[in-house]
C-alpha cells in the first residue's frame, strides 16, 4: 500500500490534470425552481389584501392588514387592534372568498362580510409585525407610562392614516374586539379621532385587580401566569409555557406559592410579572389603569355598545363596570348601549345555542349579531344606514330563556316592575330563606379549610381543554356541595318564580381560626330531581353568580390587615351581575368555601406580607364559621324583581 500522503498528492495531481480545483469541484448550473418572490394571481378574489405599515407620531410603524371587498366604494371600516397576530387573524383559510379568510377569533364574519365592511386588523405596538416596545395593556401616558404614546394615540394615528389612504372608504371608522381586543376600543374613547363613529368593546379587560384577568378582589388568578409567559416572552409568542403535569391541580400544588412557581419558570424575566409581584394590593398602579375610572372622567363623544357575557370565565367584571361609570353621562340616552348574553367569553361571535349542559332553544349569539350588532354598526357607519332600532339595553333572561329590550339597567322587566333589595338569609342547619332567622342554639355552621386539600374550581383533572375552561362557570356544583369543607345553605322548593336583575351583594358574617382567609360565595339554582325531557339536568346545581374575596382586604383594598382569629367579622362584596329566574320547583342554594383552586392561588390562612412568597410553614388548617343568628346573620342581598 502507498503511504497516505503520497496517495493524497496523486489524487490532487489527477484532479488538476482534468482542469478541476481539488477543493472546489465545478458542477453544471441547475437553476432553482422557486421564484424570488411569488406574485399571487388574485384577480378572481372577492377581496383585496393590503399589508401596510402605519406611522405613529413617534416614528414607530405599526403593521396592519387591510381587507377591501372587491368593488367597494364609500364603504365604512371596522378596525380591531390586537396583540394576537393580525396576519394570522386574517388568514384562517387560503381562499378567494373573504368569509373563510376571516372565520375565527374576533371576526363576526356574517356582520363584516354581509355588511360590505372594509376590515382592518392591526398588531399593537411591539407585537408581531409592529415596531416599538410592548407593554401589557399599555397604560395611558401619565403616571404609569412616561412616554407620550399609548393605545389612545396609536388608535388616533391609525384612524388618521386609514381615512387618508384607503380610497374605497367613506371616512367612517368603527372599532370592535373581544377581551384584550375589547380593551383597545375603550382606549380609543380617550381623545377619539373625529372619524371614529362607534366603539364596540366585547368582554373587555377593564380592571385587572378588581375582577378581570389578573386578580379578583385580591385573589390571584394563576392561569394568567401561562398567558404572561407566552405573551411577553417574545414578540411573536414563540416562547412556550411548560407544565409537566396533565392535571394543573398537581402542578400548582407541587409548586407551593404562585411566586415559587414563577421562579421555577424563569418568569422574573417578564416585566409584567415583576409588576404583579410588586403590586398584590389595589394601589395606584391598578387604579390608574382601570378603564371604568378613566372613562368616568372623559367626555362622552362616541356611541358605545358594551357587550357582556353572563358566564364570562375571564372578564366578567369589565363591561358592566364601564356601563355603570359612563351611563350617567348619557343624558340623552343615545350614546351608551348594553348587551348581556348567556355566553362564555367571546361566545357572541360563535354558536350561542347552548352553553355546557344549558340549552337555549335558539342561537342567542346569532340573534345578537343580526338584531343588535349589525343594525347598530350600519346605523353609525354607513351613509344612509337607517335607524338602528336597538334598545338601550338588550338583556337575556336566563331560566326563562328569552331576550328583553330594556330602557336601562338594572331594570328587571320591560314594564311595570321594580327592583327591591331582598336579604336571602343563610340559616343554621343548612337552610336558606328570605325570612330573617331567629336566634338559636346553633348560631353558626363551620368547616375546616385545609390548604393541603383546596377545593377544586372544577372537576379534576383540571386540564388545558378549551371547552372545559369555557364552560366551567356553568358546571354542576354537586361535587363541591358534597365536600365537608364547603358550607351549603338551601331553600325549600319554590312555589313561585323568583327573578333577580343586577349584582347580588354578599353580607357574610364569618370567623376564622387563622389570621387570613379567602371567602368564595356561590349563588346556585338547584333543578328539580327530575326534569322532563332533559333527564341529565335532574338535580343540577347551576351557578348563577359567584366570586371570591380575600379577607385581608376587608377594611382596605390597598392596605392588607391580619384578621383577628375567631372573631365574627362582616365581609361585604359584590357578586357578578345576573339576570335570572329561579323557576317554581327549583331551589335556591348558597355555597361558601375558602379555596377555588387552582384558578386562584391558595391563601395560607396565616397572614404574610405578600402571599406570592408564602412559605410551606405558613399554610395551615383553619376552622371557618359562617354565622346565621340575630345581629350576626349572614345573607346575600338579592336584586329582587317585583311587579
Amino acid at each position: 500500500m502507498r503511504p497516505l500522503p503520497l496517495l493524497c498528492c496523486a489524487l490532487a495531481v489527477t484532479a488538476i490534470a482534468f482542469g478541476q480545483s481539488p477543493t472546489t469541484p465545478q458542477y453544471p448550473n441547475y437553476p432553482s425552481e422557486i421564484p424570488t418572490k411569488v406574485q399571487p394571481s388574485t384577480g378572481s378574489f372577492d377581496y383585496e389584501r393590503r399589508d401596510v405599515m402605519i406611522p405613529m407620531r413617534d416614528g414607530v410603524k405599526l403593521h396592519a392588514v387591510v381587507l377591501v371587498p372587491r368593488g367597494a366604494k364609500n364603504a365604512p371600516m371596522l378596525l380591531t387592534r390586537t396583540p394576537y397576530n393580525a396576519s394570522e387573524l386574517t388568514s384562517h383559510a387560503s381562499s378567494p372568498h373573504l368569509a373563510p379568510v376571516l372565520q375565527g377569533y374576533d371576526n363576526a364574519v356574517d356582520v363584516i362580510v354581509e355588511g360590505g365592511y372594509i376590515r382592518v386588523v392591526e398588531d399593537v405596538r411591539g407585537k408581531y409585525g409592529s415596531e416599538g416596545d410592548y407593554v401589557m395593556n399599555r397604560p395611558l401616558s401619565g403616571p404609569q407610562n412616561p412616554t407620550p404614546v399609548d393605545h389612545s394615540t396609536d388608535t388616533y394615528d391609525t384612524i388618521d392614516w386609514l381615512v387618508k389612504n384607503v380610497a374605497e372608504s367613506n371616512g367612517k371608522v368603527g372599532i370592535l374586539g373581544i377581551s384584550y381586543d375589547g380593551f383597545t376600543p375603550l382606549m380609543a374613547l380617550v381623545n377619539p379621532h373625529p372619524a371614529l363613529k362607534v366603539s364596540v368593546p366585547m368582554n373587555p379587560m377593564v380592571d385587572g385587580w378588581m375582577g378581570d384577568d389578573w386578580f379578583h378582589s385580591g385573589a390571584f388568578r394563576q392561569p394568567g401566569m401561562e398567558y404572561i409567559y407566552e405573551q411577553e416572552g417574545s414578540r411573536d409568542n414563540q416562547e412556550k409555557w411548560w407544565n409537566g403535569h396533565y392535571d394543573d391541580y398537581d402542578l400548582y400544588m407541587e409548586a407551593g406559592s404562585a411566586g415559587d412557581l414563577g421562579q421555577k419558570h424563569g418568569m422574573e424575566q417578564m416585566g409584567f410579572w415583576r409588576k404583579i409581584l410588586a403590586h398584590p394590593s389595589y394601589d395606584a398602579f391598578w387604579r390608574d389603569q382601570a378603564m371604568d375610572k378613566i372613562l368616568a372622567g372623559q367626555p362622552l363623544k362616541v356611541p358605545v355598545l358594551l357587550v357582556a357575557s353572563l358566564w364570562d370565565q375571564e372578564d366578567i367584571y369589565g363591561a358592566l363596570a364601564v356601563y355603570r361609570a359612563i351611563k350617567p353621562k348619557d343624558t340623552a340616552n343615545d350614546k351608551v348601549f348594553l348587551v348581556m348574553g348567556p355566553w362564555f367569553h367571546g361566545q357572541e361571535i360563535g354558536d350561542g345555542s347552548s352553553l355546557g349542559a344549558l340549552k337555549f332553544h335558539s342561537d342567542t349569539a346569532l340573534y345578537f349579531r343580526q338584531n343588535v350588532l349589525r343594525p347598530f354598526l350600519d346605523h353609525y357607519l354607513k351613509d344612509g344606514g337607517g335607524e338602528a332600532g336597538v334598545a338601550p339595553v338588550t338583556a337575556y333572561e336566563t331560566g326563562t330563556n328569552k331576550w328583553l329590550k330594556l330602557a336601562s339597567w338594572p331594570a328587571g322587566c320591560e314594564s311595570l316592575c321594580s327592583i327591591k333589595p331582598a336579604p336571602f338569609y343563610l340559616e343554621a342547619g343548612g337552610k336558606a330563606s328570605f325570612a330573617p332567622p331567629a336566634s338559636g342554639d346553633n348560631p353558626y355552621q363551620e368547616y375546616v379549610s385545609d390548604p393541603a386539600r383546596p377545593v377544586p374550581y372544577r372537576s379534576r383533572p383540571v386540564t388545558a381543554s378549551s371547552k372545559s375552561w369555557q364552560e366551567w362557570l356553568v358546571s354542576d356544583q354537586r361535587e363541591a356541595s358534597g365536600r365537608p369543607d364547603v358550607a351549603v345553605f338551601t331553600s325549600e322548593p319554590l312555589r313561585e318564580p323568583v327573578k333577580i336583575s343586577g349584582q347580588p351583594m354578599v353580607n357574610l358574617v364569618a370567623s376564622t381560626s387563622g389570621t387570613d382567609s379567602d371567602w368564595v360565595v356561590k349563588l346556585i339554582d338547584v333543578y328539580p330531581d327530575e326534569v322532563a325531557g332533559d333527564e341529565a339536568m335532574g338535580g343540577y346545581q347551576l351557578m348563577v353568580s359567584a366570586d371570591i374575596f380575600r379577607g385581608r382586604y376587608r377594611e382596605s383594598l390597598e392596605t392588607p390587615k391580619a384578621i383577628e382569629p375567631d372573631k365574627p367579622l362582616v365581609y361585604k362584596f359584590a357578586l357578578p351581575t345576573a339576570n335570572h329566574v329561579f323557576l317554581p320547583g327549583h331551589k335556591m342554594m348558597v355555597q361558601v368555601q375558602s379555596s377555588w383552586f387552582p384558578l386562584y392561588d391558595r391563601n395560607p390562612q396565616t397572614f404574610v406580607t405578600n402571599i406570592f412568597w408564602a412559605k410551606p410553614a405558613d399554610y395551615k388548617k383553619a376552622t371557618q364559621r359562617i354565622y346565621s343568628s340575630g345581629t350576626n346573620a349572614s345573607f346575600i342581598e338579592l336584586p329582587l324583581v317585583v311587579r
